[in-house]
C-alpha cells in the first residue's frame, strides 16, 4: 500500500515543478517554457522540488513574464512586370461587388491605375475612386478618407500608391469593417487605445508605386496624430493586405529623391529589425495570442528577410537613384522593399523609426528637394535615416556580432574589429553610404533643428512605446533615463 501512496505525490511534484518552470522562471530557450516538451521522468527531479514547490505560493506577476514564441504573418505577394493587369480578374475570383479604389491625385495620373481601371473594367467589376490621400497622412485625412468610404459600402479595398495610400486604405477598411467603432479604439497605445481588432476585414489588395515602405506585407499604418504632436498608428495582423501585388513597372515613375527616401526607408527596416531585441526578451508575454504585437522582436524567420533586404538596398538602391533607366535597380529595390516589410512586420522595428516620428510632426518647416507638393516636408525614410548613424552607435553594445555583421553588408572589412567598436564602424558605414547617395541632410542641423528643439522631439518619441520596447540599450523601464538617453540620440544626430 505504501507505493501506492508514493506514485501520486511523486507526479505531483513532477507537475508543480514544471509549473514552476513555466511560470517563475522562463529561460530563454522557448522549449524549455513549454511544459509539453520535454517529459521529465520523476526520478530525475532534482533534490530542489520542495522549494521550488514553495514557490508556486509567490503570485505570479504576468507583466514580466518574458515572450516564449513567435508568430509569423504576411501577406500574400505576387511579383513580377506587368502583373498589374490582373488586378480585376483577383475581385472577381474573390466575388467582390463594390470595390473601393484608393489613390491620390498623383498616382490617379500614371499608368499603374490605367492598368487598374482596364483590369476592373474587363471583369465588370464594380468600383468607385478615392484619390484624396495625402501624403504623409494626418488622422484628419484619414477621417475624410472613412468618411468618402463608409457610404459606398464597399465590400473590397484597392490601393495604388506608396505607403502613405495603402496604410489610409488599411484604415477606411478597419472602420468601413467595424463602423461603430471610436477613432482611437485601435490606435497604439498610450495614445490610443491599443485594442486588438476582433475579426477579419474586407480584402484589402495593395499595389505599390514606391519601393519603401513595405506597407503591402504588413498589418501596420502610420499617420499624424495632429493635436500630441506626434506619429502614431494600428498595428495589428489583421490589418494586413490579402494581397500585394509588386509590380515593377509601376516604380519606374517614381522620381529619384523618392526613390532615394523610400529606399533609405527600406535600409532602416532591415536594420532595425535585424537588431532589435530577440523576442524571448520581449515582455509581457501574451496571456490570449489575440494580444501578441505583431512587432514581436528579432527571430530566426524574420532575420533571413532583414538581412536580405538590407544586402540588396546597399546594392541596388544607389544604382537605382543615380540611373532612373537601371530597371534591374528598381525591380531589386521593389523585391528588397517586400522582404524586408515581411521582416520587420514581424520581427518591428525601433530607434531609427520612434525617433523619426516627431521628427516628421514637429518639421520646423523644410521641404525636401524632389517632392512636387507645396507644404514643408521631411519624407518618411529622410526623418527614418538622419539619426541611423547616432542610433545604430548607440546600439552596438547589445549584439556586437550583429552590427558587425550589418557592418560587412556595406563592404567593411570586419576581420579585425574588435567587438566593443562594431556600433562605432557600423554607424562610420552608414554615414559614408548616405553621403555617396546624394542630396540627404547630414544631420538634424540641416532640417531646421536646433537644441531648443530636443526636449519637444524626445517627448514625442516617448509615446512611441509599441518600438522602443524593442531598442537595445534602452532603459524604458526607468522613464529619466530614457529621457537622458533619448536627449542624447538626438544631440547626437544634429550633425554626422
Amino acid at each position: 500500500m505504501a507505493a501506492i501512496r508514493i506514485a501520486p505525490t511523486r507526479a505531483t511534484r513532477a507537475l508543480n515543478l514544471l509549473r514552476t518552470i513555466q511560470y517563475t522562471h522562463p529561460p530563454s530557450c522557448p522549449c524549455h517554457s513549454n511544459p509539453a516538451h520535454h517529459h521529465h521522468h520523476p526520478s530525475s527531479l532534482p533534490s530542489t522540488v520542495k522549494a521550488a514547490t514553495r514557490r508556486l505560493a509567490t503570485p505570479i506577476d504576468h507583466s514580466q513574464q518574458k515572450e516564449y514564441a513567435f508568430e509569423m504573418a504576411a501577406s500574400s505577394i505576387r511579383f513580377g512586370p506587368g502583373c498589374t493587369k490582373e488586378v480585376g480578374m483577383d475581385f472577381k475570383n474573390m466575388g467582390s461587388k463594390r470595390v473601393m479604389v484608393v489613390t491620390d491625385k498623383t498616382v490617379r495620373k500614371l499608368n499603374a491605375m490605367k492598368q487598374v481601371v482596364e483590369g476592373l473594367e474587363k471583369e465588370g467589376v464594380q468600383y468607385q475612386i478615392y484619390d484624396g490621400v495625402r501624403v504623409e497622412p494626418k488622422d484628419s485625412s484619414i477621417k475624410e478618407a472613412i468618411d468618402f468610404a463608409k457610404p459606398y459600402q464597399p465590400d473590397a479595398f484597392l490601393a495604388v500608391g506608396g505607403g502613405s495610400v495603402i496604410d489610409t486604405a488599411k484604415l477606411m477598411n478597419l472602420y468601413t469593417s467595424f463602423p461603430d467603432a471610436e477613432f482611437l479604439d485601435f490606435v497604439n497605445a498610450p495614445l490610443g487605445a491599443g485594442k486588438p481588432i476582433p475579426g477579419k476585414l474586407f480584402p484589402l489588395v495593395a499595389v505599390p508605386t514606391t519601393a519603401g515602405t513595405g506597407s503591402e506585407t504588413t498589418g501596420t499604418a502610420i499617420f499624424d496624430l495632429v493635436s500630441k504632436r506626434a506619429k502614431t498608428g494600428i498595428a495589428h495582423r489583421n490589418l494586413k493586405p490579402t494581397l500585394g501585388i509588386c509590380d515593377p513597372l509601376n516604380t519606374r515613375t517614381m522620381p529619384s529623391a523618392v526613390h532615394a527616401s523610400s529606399g533609405l526607408d527600406v535600409l532602416c527596416h532591415s536594420l532595425e529589425s535585424w537588431t532589435a531585441i530577440p523576442y524571448y526578451e520581449r515582455v509581457p508575454r501574451p496571456t490570449n495570442p489575440i494580444n501578441r504585437p505583431a512587432y514581436q522582436g528579432a527571430n530566426p524567420i524574420s532575420d533571413i528577410f532583414s538581412l536580405q533586404a538590407l544586402r540588396s538596398t546597399v546594392k541596388y538602391l544607389p544604382r537605382a537613384v543615380r540611373d532612373p533607366d537601371d530597371t534591374e535597380a528598381q525591380s531589386q529595390m521593389l523585391l528588397a522593399a517586400t522582404l524586408a516589410g515581411v521582416g520587420f512586420g514581424n520581427a518591428g522595428v525601433h530607434l531609427c523609426h520612434g525617433m523619426s516620428y516627431p521628427i516628421s510632426g514637429q518639421n520646423p518647416g523644410y521641404k525636401h528637394p524632389g517632392y512636387e507638393v507645396e507644404a514643408p516636408i521631411i519624407p518618411h525614410g529622410v526623418s527614418v535615416a538622419v539619426t541611423a548613424p547616432a542610433v545604430f552607435k548607440f546600439t552596438g553594445a547589445s549584439n556586437p556580432e550583429r552590427h558587425l555583421a550589418a557592418a560587412e553588408c556595406f563592404g567593411v572589412d570586419i576581420s579585425g574589429v574588435k567587438k566593443e567598436s562594431a556600433g562605432e564602424v557600423l554607424s562610420e558605414a552608414l554615414a559614408e553610404f548616405l553621403v555617396k547617395l546624394g542630396d540627404q541632410p547630414r544631420g538634424l542641423k540641416e532640417l531646421g533643428f536646433k537644441k531648443e528643439h530636443v526636449e519637444g522631439l524626445v517627448e514625442g518619441t516617448l509615446p512611441q512605446a509599441r518600438v522602443l520596447m524593442l531598442a537595445p540599450n534602452l532603459d524604458i523601464q526607468n522613464v529619466e533615463a530614457e529621457r537622458e538617453q533619448l536627449t542624447g540620440l538626438f544631440e547626437e544626430a544634429m550633425e554626422y
